[in-house]
């Protein structure tokens, strides 16, 4: 049976649209089962992060009626009535192979060669495993994948310098306010990503962090590691006077920061400038901020700037990785009836 991808990311559509398509964590696994159930797929992993929404299946359709089908049930599943094509990459083998590589390497991120991608990608695989979505097929390509990753990790220097969305949110900042250390930062989320942008704020000098999230018990537990505060989600409003950047990233389906909650803020802050960076899909804060005197947006896709400057590092170590991706991509389509087909039992990837 073929692996086959369908998506969208960064590359092929702006967050306006990859935010329509993002998929709840706790939601997966019953829309993997119905993909299933439906005949559509044999096996399925959903990869959905603030870059990337993507389809990975092993179906005994022909590969074309698979592609169609996954394509309709997006488009029926999230209520997407607008013409949707350009915007949906669909791969078959080997592209669909190579592809999964690309992205556990961090070769097809929008800051290249970051290690984010690796972390989501085996947690949406465990994610479907763990629920029986997947079988010897995709256990084997995403087993593969991650070797991959580590190998390359290890012979390249394709992972050199700053890597990562929450470091490239730094950099943004520091081109807002060239010195940080005067500078208080909200944190609104206490996710693995909010976690990563906060600790790269403190070493750039950042003075304090406030932590907030919907539970309180996890944004106490990250300010207490971050030697910041932690403040009530029904309460961060009130921290408004007193920051000068926040970093949004929740898992909320709807904005937690609005023109018409923001305007009455912005007067306790005298004109004080106000950075936002928003790095949650579907986006947190609304775009129409940007508007306001005083306020500067930014969401995922404006990031990209910061991630071209990383690319001129990295260019000369991308066709090795290419090359690595190549030789492995090819060993396992070549023997795709080959053991192991259980999670853990794929061997350590070395020179050949």
């Amino acid at each position: 049976m073929p692996i086959v991808v369908v998506g969208l990311s960064h590359h092929s559509c702006p967050v306006t649209v990859r935010e329509r398509f993002a998929f709840a964590e706790v939601a997966i696994p019953g829309v993997l089962g119905k993909m299933r159930e439906g005949g559509l797929v044999d096996e399925a992993v959903i990869l959905s992060t603030c870059n990337r929404v993507e389809i990975y299946a092993s179906t005994s359709l022909e590969t074309q009626a698979c592609f169609q089908g996954l394509h309709q049930f997006l488009l029926d599943h999230h209520g997407y009535e607008e013409p949707l094509d350009e915007e949906l990459y669909r791969l078959g083998e080997p592209g669909s192979v190579h592809h999964l590589f690309k992205v556990a390497c961090g070769l097809d991120s929008m800051v290249l060669g970051e290690t984010e991608i690796l972390g989501q990608l085996k947690k949406a695989y465990d994610l479907a495993l763990q629920h029986g979505q997947t079988g010897s097929r995709l256990n084997k390509a995403f087993q593969r994948a991650f070797n991959v990753a580590k190998h390359v990790r290890t012979e390249t220097n394709i992972q050199r310098g700053s890597v990562s969305v929450g470091s490239a949110a730094v950099e943004l900042a520091e081109k807002i306010f060239s010195n940080l250390s005067e500078r208080e930062v909200l944190v609104i989320g206490a996710g693995d990503t909010s976690e990563k942008t906060a600790r790269a704020l403190l070493s750039r000098g950042a003075r304090g962090i406030v932590v907030t999230n919907r539970s309180l018990e996890k944004a106490e537990a990250l300010a207490a590691e971050l030697g910041g505060r932690a403040v009530g989600f029904d309460r961060w409003a009130d921290e408004f006077g007193r920051i000068d950047i926040v970093i949004s990233s929740t898992a909320a389906p709807h904005y937690v920061l609005d023109r018409a909650k923001l305007e009455p803020l912005m007067k306790l802050r005298r004109h004080k400038p106000l950075l936002l960076i928003d790095i949650a899909v579907p986006r947190d804060i609304e775009p129409e901020v940007n508007f306001m005197d005083d306020v500067y947006l930014y969401n995922i896709d404006d990031l990209q700037a910061i991630a071209a400057d990383y690319l001129k590092q990295r260019q000369e170590e991308i066709s090795r990785c290419e090359a690595i991706i190549r030789e492995k991509a090819q060993v396992l389509l070549s023997h795709p009836a080959q053991r192991p087909t259980s999670p853990g039992t794929e061997p350590a990837l070395g020179h050949k």
